[in-house]
């Protein structure tokens, strides 16, 4: 048990790589959203387009909730 790391500590450097992972993900595909656009994805939003708006919102949860079940589920 001496090599083993304390299960909070674990859990602690887990979830923050998750978040690290979640935050570049998320910038990542946002930027590949507004890559292919053939509009500016933050001109839309400032103008208030909610259809961008769900879109970017889309893009958050789908990543945040895909890279939140592989870290859940890689801790057993």
């Amino acid at each position: 048990m001496d090599n083993m790391m304390n299960p909070i500590l674990l859990n602690f450097l887990y979830a923050s790589a998750g978040g690290f992972l979640a935050l570049f993900f998320s910038y990542l595909a946002v930027k590949l959203f507004s890559h292919f656009m053939t509009f500016s994805v933050s001109e839309e939003l400032g103008k208030g387009n909610i259809a961008v708006g769900l879109a970017v919102m889309g893009i958050f949860i789908g990543v945040g909730t895909s890279l939140g079940l592989v870290i859940g589920l890689g801790l057993n």
